[in-house]
């Protein structure tokens, strides 16, 4: 995959007489151009990787919806100049509009990126394909259901965001009448019936595995696209597209219906899909990573602190090491300074490099299990009306809390994952230097003479969480960092677990079958399966017996498990849960605050604006001006 950045770059140079920011693409009237891009597999392969292009630009999580608008995370908004585009934040807040969106991949404005531009790449490399005379029959093959699954992939990302959406099977020629270039949208069930069918004609011509991964790490596996056609359907299934009552009467200009009525045969489609890819995964080795492969200077490990690496390192584990990363995006994820909070003095005194921005509101801690595995809301032994009066660290809980240190109960007696996950005032942090389990960094976060409190402005993490997940626990900093970089996933194997869990669920409620996919996750972070841990610890014990309340547990079981990875504002919004989830405001500690007393008093840090319109994005008003067959979404 190294490979394929190398070229990028001069592919794109070939394509920049070819580009056009609207809907729709049309062939170039310089075909000599495509010639030289198609003269011979070296520069064909070149365009290949051009087609890959946007996918890997996704890997800028500040781009994504299913990361800035998840609640998960808050950027201070606020600053006198920001180190990244913060457009994708800002939308929660209520910004979007209809003259300007914001993270507009419709027309690639606002920090989003041109999908139909990609897609019009991809049209032209399989248009092109037969060109070059010294390719291989089977790297022909490969290369087209790659550039399909990529096709299939650039529909779907617009399809998440807008709904029915134009589809473009081929590049219009240039002397296109008017009325061809009107191209229309078209119906859910037409869209994703159409991103299936490419799938399904990619899947048997992939790989199932890498086996260069110097060269070829990032490039689609036939895995990897049957968990994004599993992803696909549970994503048509789920309400937000299959009979969503919002979007009943939701038509075209000439009447057709964009919205078809609820069919529960959708879930069914999407577990037979999610099975398939699980069985197909598993076929080539891919599992939960269960096991913490450490460092060679690592000493010290307690058990509890070897199942919160475990964890962590199924998503910062170097990608060809790591058992469960079915796929990623292979260009590095940069932001690991936005993640650690300032250890040692001298990050703080070099704290431009460091600011900590990514701010975990105490909302996403309070997702996080108890240590029996049921909501902390629900755990009959878990004190939740008292959970932020002040406690003090002990030996009992050192691999977790600094012994000595004042927090509070909420920090105490939690899952794996949430120590795993969240950095808080007193926390422990293994890494960033100290690879000693008996002897690790701790956050101080009260007030601004402590190493990790507030300092200027734009050093500032405005929650006092951080999210420690999407550090990985070798990456140092002290006087300037040193990276250790990982990249973000698509899809792990508990992901899946999870989307055939729910899929189960809703086709036939409560079985045997679900409760075994989602113990299995469970069973990684250290806790018991949901039927044991609901009927000896919950106050509702009978909850998972039901549909209703099976549905709630696997929904909370995936947005703990895949948590600040890009996953959960998209689960928010299929599953028409994001209004009521930013129906209150976000908050945090009173980070200004020294003493423990006063730093534990909750203070809103963003209110959060979000309507039934805002679940799927508007298209731009120029794109409705300069094509009128097209539509525009309902209330915008």
């Amino acid at each position: 995959m190294k490979t394929l950045y190398k070229y990028i770059c001069l592919a794109s140079l070939l394509l920049v007489g070819n580009s056009c920011k609207k809907y729709l693409d049309v062939v170039p009237p310089d075909v000599g151009t495509l010639d030289y891009a198609f003269r011979n597999r070296n520069e064909a392969e070149n365009y290949l990787f051009a087609c890959y292009n946007a996918i890997q630009n996704l890997n800028d999580l500040n781009r994504s919806p299913g990361f800035t608008m998840s609640s998960e995370l808050v950027f201070p908004l606020n600053l006198p100049s920001n180190p990244i585009n913060v457009t994708g934040f800002t939308l929660i807040t209520g910004t979007q509009n209809a003259g300007n969106p914001g993270l507009d991949y419709w027309d690639g404005s606002g920090n989003g990126i041109a999908m139909y531009q990609a897609i019009r790449k991809c049209n032209t490399m399989l248009e092109n394909i037969n060109k070059p005379t010294d390719l291989s029959a089977a790297d022909k093959t490969r290369w087209i259901a790659e550039t399909k699954f990529l096709k299939a992939y650039y529909h779907y990302y617009l399809f998440r965001l807008y709904g029915p959406i134009p589809i473009v099977d081929q590049n219009l020629p240039v002397e296109a009448s008017p009325d061809q270039v009107r191209v229309k949208r078209q119906s859910v069930d037409e869209v994703v019936n159409y991103i299936v069918g490419l799938l399904d004609q990619a899947i048997p011509d992939l790989p199932a595995s890498i086996q260069n991964p110097a060269k070829e790490l990032g490039r689609v596996t036939r895995p990897a696209a049957m968990a994004i056609k599993a992803e696909v359907l549970m994503t048509a299934a789920s309400p937000l597209f299959n009979g969503n009552p919002d979007y009943a009467g939701f038509k075209d200009k000439s009447g057709t219906l964009l919205f078809s009525a609820y069919d529960a045969t959708k879930w069914q489609k999407a577990a037979t899909a999610c099975k398939e890819a699980i069985t197909q995964c598993e076929s080539v080795g891919l599992k939960l990573n269960n096991t913490f492969i450490p460092a060679p200077n690592v000493t010290n490990l307690t058990s509890q602190l070897t199942q919160e690496l475990v964890f962590q390192t199924s998503l910062t584990q170097r990608w060809d090491i790591n058992s469960e990363l079915i796929w990623a995006l292979d260009a590095i994820w940069h932001g690991q300074e936005y993640c650690i909070p300032r250890m040692t003095q001298l990050a703080n005194q070099n704290d431009n490099d460091n600011p900590a921005y990514y701010a975990v509101p105490i909302s996403t801690t309070e997702l996080f299990y108890s240590n029996n595995g049921v909501p902390i809301e629900e755990d009959k032994n878990f004190d939740y009306t008292n959970r932020n009066q002040l406690q003090v660290g002990d030996a009992a809980n050192s691999s977790y809390i600094e012994p000595g240190y004042t927090t509070i109960k909420a920090h105490f007696n939690r899952e794996s994952r949430f120590y795993a996950s969240i950095g808080f005032d007193g926390g422990a942090w293994f890494g960033n230097g100290i690879l000693d389990g008996s002897h690790m960094h701790y956050v101080e976060a009260r007030g601004q003479a402590s190493l990790a409190g507030p300092k200027t402005l734009q050093k500032t993490n405005i929650t006092g969480y951080w999210p420690k997940k999407i550090a990985n626990y070798l990456t140092t900093f002290d006087n300037g960092f040193s990276w250790t970089d990982f990249s973000m996933p698509v899809m792990r194997m508990s992901g899946l677990y999870l989307l055939y869990a729910e899929a189960l669920n809703e086709v036939n409620g409560p079985t045997a079958e679900a409760f075994s996919y989602i113990d299995r996750v469970r069973a990684r972070a250290g806790l018991s399966g949901v039927q044991n841990s609901w009927s000896q610890y919950s106050k509702n014990p009978s909850k998972p017996n039901t549909k209703d309340g099976l549905r709630e547990i696997i929904h909370q079981e995936r947005r703990i498990e895949l948590c600040f990875e890009g996953q959960s504002g998209w689960d928010l919004r299929r599953w028409k849960e994001m209004q009521s989830v930013l129906s209150a405001p976000l908050k945090g500690w009173s980070i200004y605050e020294d003493q423990a007393i006063n730093y534990y008093r909750a203070k809103n840090v963003e209110i959060p604006v979000f309507a039934t319109r805002d679940y799927l994005w508007p298209i731009s008003t120029n794109s409705l001006v300069v094509n009128s067959n097209l539509v525009q979404n309902p209330a915008w």
